[in-house]
């Protein structure tokens, strides 16, 4: 009895110390998951191939009143200098790039986005989430690109995250490990998860991804990884999306879980309300705070576009996972080289450059001056040069500002133009929609007249991707405005068809919030009113005749259509398009951006002094516009 007492005893003296150690594991996992965590995330996003600084216009008084100067801005050198030289400033360090680094510049139609790659290489971001952008070229396009990416000399390969991407068999990217959903990361002893989302209709009807490669639904693939995640024990989750600032405030406010959300697309300028002073318009504070569905701190960021901002957000976790704090810096990039705009003004002196320093302190606007990374600039040259000689001839003279707006209205894509609040807030602008596209809709029309006697045409919003400032427009300005490998067909369709065009376009503005559908056409007009339902919101469509005189459209006539490879093939919700074939459809064979460069060469005068004119307000396509709140 005794003996097996002490067997008793010994067994029970072994089991405590297996459990005690059992127990010392476990305590040592959760200190090394249960510490607080501070990331400084450095971020951009939809810089779409600008890589070359810009300039900016402001007002400012050195002492003498106000006077309007200038300075140099943006340019993807000096996003690298600044994020590699917060990156040796900063404890725990993240550099993310949102999407849509290719498509609209001359570097993309040159290189195929291998000279953003090469840029993007002088940073070597953590993660990108590919854009819908990023599948303008087909799954082709996108894997041509992480190619690019990974010929760099990065020490470690940019982690490329979609969690609701799943790429079909006709893919190059079908079953490959190079795009993950999302990736786990190590800061300081704490795992963290970052997940990337990419915008799901807009890519499938925007752009040209395979047909076999799906875009699941964003709120329940992240919700899905966040939990998978939660089961693992790793609390701090971090969103990496592509998916525009409405959906990213939805996801924030939707998801348990869920603690920061680093987003792109709808190149939404996030800052001070002193921003307004320089001729921008924030439409939300950096970073912009809301609550979680666990009633828990989510911390929202963006910066907006071009390579004009540098995001830089610090973020607190608490032991938990749980925010406790953040905050941050919308960079506005810009140098030193400040210039007076009036013609013969004096050189801007040091004491005046000083001056106009502290006049941006004193606003609160987020202005950083940054010189380039000569890397950088280095890497770029060989690409500039080819870009120069391409685009440096002159074509004609825009004789005013000739604004782009995707939809009329005060609603909707209102900060988008690059030209600030004459644009923005332009009144015909409002009530007419963009000025560029509709002298492209004019181009196109004009080219199917001479192909084919072309009746109308038809281009979206979307498709339109700059302003033209008033004076030189250059063939490298061409084709930034329309920097998508499209061309043009010709669609045989009945006035009913054409109806239904629009009606679907303007449907895909109000149900599915895609502003870049709204249509644009020449020699077609009409009143539109949003309050209406689908089928019900056009009215009095009229269509120009050979003599220049509008008639009403007829329902059963046909019409010769002249419109992009991308609409006719029912992108950007122009469904009814898909459906015109066989005989009613014929290639054309025409580059759209040199459909506007035709446009613009047969205009009177000489080559490089043509006047480049707004339409008269007769042959906009949009003659009443009425809106209704999103």
């Amino acid at each position: 009895m005794l003996i097996n007492n002490k067997k008793h005893i010994l067994v029970l003296s072994v089991l405590s110390m297996l459990l005690t150690a059992c127990n010392d594991d476990n305590d040592t996992a959760v200190k090394a998951e249960g510490k607080p965590l501070e990331l400084n995330i450095l971020h951009i996003n939809d810089h779409h191939s600008h890589l070359d600084e810009e300039s900016i216009k402001f007002k400012a008084n050195v002492g003498t009143g106000d006077e309007e100067f200038s300075v140099a801005s943006g340019g993807f050198a000096r996003v690298a200098s600044l994020i590699n030289q917060l990156a040796t400033e900063k404890k725990n360090v993240l550099k993310i790039h949102a999407g849509d680094a290719v498509t609209g510049d001359l570097y993309y139609n040159l290189s195929d986005g291998k000279a953003d790659a090469d840029a993007m290489n002088t940073i070597c971001f953590d993660t990108f989430t590919p854009g819908n952008h990023e599948f303008d070229a087909k799954d082709d396009g996108l894997k041509k690109f992480i190619d690019f990416l990974d010929q760099g000399s990065c020490k470690n390969k940019t982690k490329i995250l979609t969690a609701n991407v799943t790429f079909g068999a006709s893919s190059p990217l079908y079953k490959t490990n190079r795009i993950q959903k999302s990736q786990v990361f190590e800061k300081d002893g704490v795992k963290f998860a970052i997940i990337g989302l990419t915008v799901a209709k807009k890519t499938k009807n925007s752009s040209q991804p395979n047909a076999d490669t799906l875009f699941a639904d964003e709120i329940v693939t992240a919700q899905k990884e966040i939990d998978q995640y939660k089961a693992q024990g790793i609390k701090n989750i971090i969103l990496q999306t592509h998916v525009g600032y409405d959906l990213d405030q939805q996801l924030a406010q939707s998801l348990t879980g869920v603690d920061v959300i680093i987003g792109g697309d709808s190149h939404t300028l996030l800052g001070p309300e002193s921003l307004k002073k320089y001729n921008m318009t924030p439409e939300g504070l950096y970073p912009t705070q809301l609550k979680n569905k666990d009633g828990n701190l989510v911390c929202v960021a963006q910066a907006w576009q071009y390579s004009y901002i540098v995001g830089e957000l610090n973020v607190k976790f608490d032991k938990n996972g749980n925010i406790e704090s953040c905050s941050g810096t919308p960079n506005v990039l810009i140098g030193n080289n400040f210039a007076r705009t009036a013609k013969d003004a004096k050189v801007v002196t040091e004491t005046e450059k000083q001056a106009i320093l502290n006049q941006f302190k004193t606003d609160n606007v987020p202005f950083r001056v940054v010189t380039p990374l000569q890397k950088t600039l280095d890497v770029l040259k060989p690409y500039q040069d080819q870009k120069k000689s391409f685009a440096q001839t002159i074509v004609g003279q825009a004789t005013d500002n000739l604004c782009s707006r995707r939809v009329p209205g005060t609603q909707r894509d209102v900060g988008r133009s690059s030209l600030g609040d004459v644009c923005n807030k332009n009144p015909h602008v409002d009530q007419h929609g963009g000025d560029i596209q509709q002298i492209i809709a004019e181009a196109f029309l004009q080219q199917g007249k001479t192909f084919f006697n072309a009746d109308i045409s038809f281009q979206n919003g979307g498709g339109v991707r700059e302003d033209v400032a008033l004076g030189d427009v250059s063939v490298g300005k061409i084709y930034n405005v329309l920097p998508f490998k499209n061309t043009l067909l010709r669609l045989d369709m009945t006035g009913a068809e054409v109806k239904a065009t629009l009606e679907d376009a303007i449907d895909g503005v109000i149900t599915q919030n895609n502003t870049g559908s709204y249509p644009y056409t020449g020699g077609l007009r009409w009143n539109v009113d949003f309050t209406q339902n689908k089928g019900q919101r056009l009215s009095q469509i009229q269509v120009r005749n050979d003599a220049g005189q509008y008639e009403n459209l007829d329902l059963n006539k046909t019409y010769k259509v002249i419109t992009i490879d991308f609409l006719a093939n029912g992108g950007d919700y122009y469904t009814t398009l898909k459906t015109i074939t066989g005989e009613r459809r014929v290639n054309v064979g025409l580059d759209y951006a040199e459909a506007f460069l035709k446009y613009a060469q047969a205009l009177p005068g000489q080559i490089g002094q043509k006047k480049i004119n707004k339409l008269a307000t007769t042959q906009y396509s949009t003659q009443l516009f009425i809106d209704k709140a999103k």
